[in-house]
């Protein structure tokens, strides 16, 4: 019963609280700079508020903490929680410090970068006693001992989820409805082992996300901001952690991982061969440039992510 009200509470929070929220940052002018290099017909939405992360960031923990107070003295789901909020908080200072210059610069990549790494690690070490460096190759049965390299595939585990997700963020809906479907194997794993935490909070994060996409669906009346992103990518990597997902985390998150590897091949190829792969990455944008409707773009990567959500499920039983 508890899971279900955890995603009631989750949505209603979220659509309730968004107007005013919206309104809000409105009145204090908090729309994000567009480029003068960004694709013609995304410029129009320069105006469009953005931080709408915040809430279904901050709500589903509100939630869990009224439901379930008990859980912040248990490490998992403590630092499922931690990671979402503090991945958020990266987030947040980026987005308002964009806000404030009205540039589109942020942080520093390296100031980011580093504060990834830090956070990572703080959770590595907190969890430490309860982890095993141990992984399950899928459908094989064969265990893999990191030992010392666990420490860095969860580093890579968390900057790249909360990354790729940003890179993601691009379309109206497109991160929002993405990370959704990532968050379903998730919820499904934790189900079937009986987690009713995790369970509980991962429902929460879902309710959130719907009554958020209520107001991100084109055209779109808000914006996740970095605050949304990372912390979406932060947490995402935290329930692979804590949940031994490390395999099913690639595939689950298998629209991100596109994203980000568009984007590094299309930078080393401009780097060493002076020529372009792709037409425009991130990868999504060239849908777009090829004539596909915004709408459509989004609603293919959706399908995408489902596909790689029922995969992520599959994957994630076997272990």
């Amino acid at each position: 019963m508890k899971p279900i009200l955890a995603l009631i509470l989750g949505f209603l929070s979220v659509v309730t609280a968004m107007p005013f929220f919206i309104n809000y940052l409105n009145r204090k002018n908090t729309s994000q700079s567009v480029s003068e290099y960004s694709l013609k017909e995304f410029k129009e939405k320069k105006k469009t508020p953005t931080m709408g992360g915040v809430l279904f960031v901050l709500f589903p923990v509100v939630t869990m903490t009224i439901l379930y107070p008990q859980s912040w003295l248990e490490i998992k789901s403590a630092l499922v929680y931690l990671a979402y909020l503090a991945y958020g908080g990266i987030g947040l200072w980026d987005d308002l410090k964009i806000v404030i210059e009205k540039k589109n610069d942020g942080i520093s990549a390296r100031t980011k970068f580093t504060a990834q790494v830090i956070l990572a690690v703080v959770f590595y070490l907190l969890y430490r006693q309860s982890a095993s460096s141990v992984i399950v190759v899928p459908f094989t049965g064969w265990e893999w001992n990191l030992g010392w390299l666990y420490a860095v595939l969860v580093f890579f585990m968390f900057a790249g989820a909360s990354n790729g997700v940003n890179l993601t963020d691009g379309m109206d809906g497109l991160a929002g409805g993405t990370s959704l479907l990532a968050f379903v194997p998730f919820a499904t794993i934790a189900y079937l082992r009986g987690e009713e935490v995790l369970f509980a909070f991962i429902l929460a994060c879902i309710g959130a996300l719907i009554a958020y996409l209520r107001y991100n669906w084109h055209p779109a009346k808000i914006f996740m901001g970095d605050t949304g992103a990372l912390a979406l990518g932060g947490v995402l990597a935290a329930l692979a952690f804590v949940m031994k997902l490390e395999f099913a985390l690639l595939v689950i998150g298998g629209v991100f991982v596109f994203e980000t590897v568009c984007v590094i091949l299309q930078i080393g190829s401009v780097k060493l061969r002076k020529k372009r792969i792709f037409i425009y990455t991130p990868i999504h944008y060239a849908f777009t440039m090829s004539g596909w409707k915004e709408k459509n773009t989004v609603l293919f990567f959706w399908f995408l992510g489902a596909l790689c959500a029922f995969l992520g499920i599959l994957i994630g039983v076997s272990a």
